[in-house]
């Protein structure tokens, strides 16, 4: 988990040492984060049901070789295309890690835990986070742009070793070893080939129509959003017909499941919406330096990293759903308040209601994942964990085009670097006003869904009475 989210900030921050090493421009260099996150948000769900079928720990295993030999590649990379492609096949094996980590904790701890293994997980991605753009700053000055790539190296055959060492045995769908002679045969036709290619196509699209064109929503973006669109009907259509899909259906009718997903994309919309709108925030409506804003910025992961622990074992101890709620009501509290933030309160005034939105964020994301994977099947576990992963990160995705726009027809100003310090906070205002709003709906879906719960476990109860 650590290696995957420090495969991505660590990348942003040499972004314009990039950009002049192979004499390109920024929106080429982009490319470098994008492809990455591209190849997680696209084959993540399907990395997660291959798991299932083939056996998490040797495709966990093959994971982190292919995310150890793509930064090899990128750290040689002698072109910007290389450079891309290697990123690519280096989000491929993120995606494996990030999908098969997460489902490993069903295998690993007692269900009365699962609230505190996931909310390690969660500390442990805010660390990463939290630690790229420092340690890439580092990296860059002492030894070149390379060494972001070549850090992992050491990082990666460490993982490998640790995951050979101390994780379970592979036990595919029926339960049996994945030596047993008979595996591949189950393995092989169990995977839907179709279905995978459709969504792999239909999630690309939907990226890709969210990201290209720097904010401006053109004739290809509505194109490839069009195309998105087909693509889910197709890939429902398919797996109502697969014999073995990859996405059961039927899942959806799990309230707690389906809620999850969409309170996930929800919330992370909002959380995007921070990372998109601070920076400009605090160097154009408070005037701080470039410095000062990295130092600013990484209060969030920070909070985050140090609330992620305890948010789990409170989960096991008060129930998941309580404090998914609680932390969504953080949000809303510090969504609200920035909506109504006076520039004159200055950095103090930013910080506060950023410490409540990532403390909230932190609380309801370790909750979120610990409700869902608690009661899972043991062959749905890495599916599901794909499936709550790519919903945070279309929340991701979604949030940088949306929550940009949003801001950028707020302050009211063709170029948003060249917008006065008082448009840039009217616009920060009214984009967390927007945020605000978003938190409320996702609220309102995690108190129907505790109702529902409530209300199964109760008929439950009468009918074994």
């Amino acid at each position: 988990m650590l290696l995957s989210s420090l495969g991505t900030s660590i990348a942003n921050v040499a972004l314009p040492t990039l950009a002049l090493a192979f004499n390109a421009s920024f929106q080429a260099v982009q490319w470098i984060v994008l492809a990455y996150l591209l190849a997680i948000t696209t084959l993540i769900v399907s990395a997660g049901r291959l798991g299932d079928i083939t056996g998490r720990r040797r495709l966990l295993l093959t994971g982190i070789i292919l995310f150890t030999i793509a930064s090899i590649l990128c750290g040689a990379a002698p072109t910007l295309g290389l450079l891309i492609a290697a990123r690519a096949m280096q989000g491929l094996g993120a995606a494996i890690m990030m999908a098969l980590t997460m489902a490993f904790v069903g295998e690993t701890v007692p269900k009365s835990k699962t609230g505190s293994a996931i909310g390690l997980l969660g500390t442990m991605s805010a660390i990463g986070t939290a630690l790229g753009p420092s340690l890439g700053g580092i990296l860059i000055a002492g030894l070149g742009w390379q060494a972001i790539f070549l850090i992992n190296i050491p990082l990666g055959i460490l993982t490998f070793l640790l995951a050979h060492r101390y994780l379970p045995a592979d036990h595919p769908i029926d339960g049996r070893p994945v030596n047993d002679r008979q595996a591949p045969k189950t393995g092989s036709a169990g995977f839907d080939h179709v279905g995978t290619l459709l969504l792999v196509l239909t999630l690309a699209a939907y990226a890709l129509a969210m990201t290209i064109g720097r904010g401006s929503f053109g004739p290809l973006n509505l194109s490839l959003l069009l195309a998105a669109v087909f693509g889910v009907g197709l890939f429902v259509f398919a797996e109502t017909k697969a014999t073995s899909p990859l996405i059961r259906l039927a899942m959806f009718r799990n309230p707690v499941l389906t809620a999850s997903l969409v309170m996930s994309t929800l919330v992370s919309t909002v959380i995007m919406a921070t990372l998109v709108v601070g920076p400009f925030y605090l160097s154009h409506a408070l005037g701080l330096t470039a410095a000062h804003v990295g130092l600013v910025m990484s209060v969030g992961p920070v909070v985050a990293a140090l609330t992620a622990g305890p948010a789990g074992r409170i989960a096991d101890h008060f129930g998941a759903q309580r404090i998914a709620i609680a932390g969504l009501i953080g949000l809303a509290a510090g969504s609200l308040i920035l909506s109504m933030l006076p520039a004159t309160l200055g950095i103090s005034g930013y910080i506060a209601p950023m410490v409540i939105i990532t403390a909230g964020y932190a609380l309801f994301q370790t909750a979120n994942i610990t409700a869902v994977m608690k009661d899972i099947q043991p062959d749905q576990r890495g599916v599901i964990s794909g499936m709550l992963n790519l919903s945070r990160n279309l929340g991701l995705i979604t949030g940088t085009s949306v929550m940009g726009a949003v801001f950028a027809t707020a302050t009211a100003t063709i170029d948003i670097t060249t917008a006065r310090p008082e448009a840039v906070a009217t616009g920060m205002r009214i984009t967390f006003a927007v945020a605000a709003v978003l938190i409320i709906i996702a609220l309102a879906i995690a108190l129907a869904s505790h109702a529902l719960s409530r209300r199964a476990v109760s008929v439950d109860r009468e009918l074994k009475i």
